[in-house]
């Protein structure tokens, strides 16, 4: 069974079997028990929090009015995909009557121009922020890795990962904007300048972690693992591949980690800013549009957004553990 599968219901079995039943109920107690609580408690506190907070779009929402809105969106949702739905039948049956008409005539397919969903609209952010974060990742390892095993590399480096490392990589926006629309100029775009725009935001803010941490796991190779490969007179490829990546694994997944959050948050103030689709664009949106409804669908992307940033950051601890030698990461 897999460890971590096995690792929640082993206190059940235990508990079945009648071995150690209070240690096994203190486990289950932590494990579930607790987590609950918190977050009973939490949903307390912010529903007496909120009935007491009015703003000039009415109260504040609780739990229930965001749970309601969440409900609203999918029903939006749902309606959405019938209308689309629809179009691409009507859309057949006239070419089918066409084609009737006139043998000769080519139909043409054209797209469903409606606005996009919330769901989609996280689809769309989530294949932004992995686009940016994977480019991201192509560029930092290597050059990581280079910086590591060169003393004289990384001292040629250094300077330049310390000076653009705290800037702030919405600072970059406005000059990505004015670069992605010079150099990205042709008749039939694959990609929409916006998407291009918060990617490579994205990608400017993933570097500096993904590399600092890799040059430290490269950093992190005995001398006694050097002396090996030295005697089995591996070359520079082999080296890296069988001796350096192997031991700087967990520093590299901890500056992809540190990376890819950086980067999820960046990505909602890069959407709202260069109006790109996605969560970002959606709050933006709903803070413009100003109904009553708009506080509601701001706090269900709010905690959306949480939800996809956790669940990216247990993939990448599950990924760490695929690929580690380490077989002990814990996914906390």
């Amino acid at each position: 069974m897999n460890p971590l599968k096995w690792s929640l219901v082993e206190p059940f079995y235990k508990l079945m079997i009648g071995e150690d039943r209070k240690s096994q109920l203190n486990n289950i107690i932590k494990m579930i028990g607790l987590p609950i609580a918190g977050l009973v408690v939490f949903l307390f506190i912010w529903q007496g929090a909120a009935s007491h907070i009015h703003t000039s779009l009415g109260q504040f929402p609780g739990p229930i009015q965001t749970y309601e809105q969440f409900i609203s969106l999918q029903e939006e949702a749902e309606a959405s995909a019938i209308k689309e739905e629809k179009f691409y039948e009507r859309q057949a049956e006239r070419n089918a009557q066409r084609v009737e008409k006139d043998p000769s005539y080519e139909p043409t397919i054209r797209d469903y121009t409606g606005p996009p969903t919330f769901f989609e609209q996280i689809g769309r952010s989530l294949v932004t922020v992995m686009s940016g974060f994977i480019l991201a990742s192509i560029i930092a390892i290597p050059i990581g890795i280079i910086i590591g095993l060169s003393a004289n590399a990384y001292a040629a480096v250094n300077p330049l990962i310390q000076i653009f490392k705290p800037v702030s990589p919405l600072a970059w926006l406005p000059l990505v904007t004015m670069v992605v629309s010079a150099v990205y100029v042709t008749d039939d775009p694959a990609f929409d300048k916006a998407f291009l725009n918060s990617m490579f935001t994205v990608l400017l803010c993933c570097l500096w972690p993904t590399i600092i941490n890799t040059a430290a796991g490269v950093a992190t190779v005995t001398q006694d693992l050097k002396n090996v490969s030295q005697v089995l007179r591996l070359n520079w490829w082999t080296h890296v591949r069988k001796i350096v990546l192997p031991c700087s694994i967990p520093m590299m997944f901890t500056g992809l980690r540190i990376s890819l959050g950086i980067a999820w948050m960046v990505l909602i103030a890069a959407e709202m800013l260069a109006q790109n689709p996605g969560l970002g664009k959606f709050v933006w949106d709903e803070f413009q549009n100003g109904s009553s409804n708009s506080l509601g669908r701001i706090m269900v992307a709010v905690i959306m957004i949480g939800i996809v940033g956790f669940i990216l950051d247990r993939g990448m601890l599950v990924l760490q553990k695929a690929v580690s030698w380490d077989k002990s990461v814990t996914l906390r």
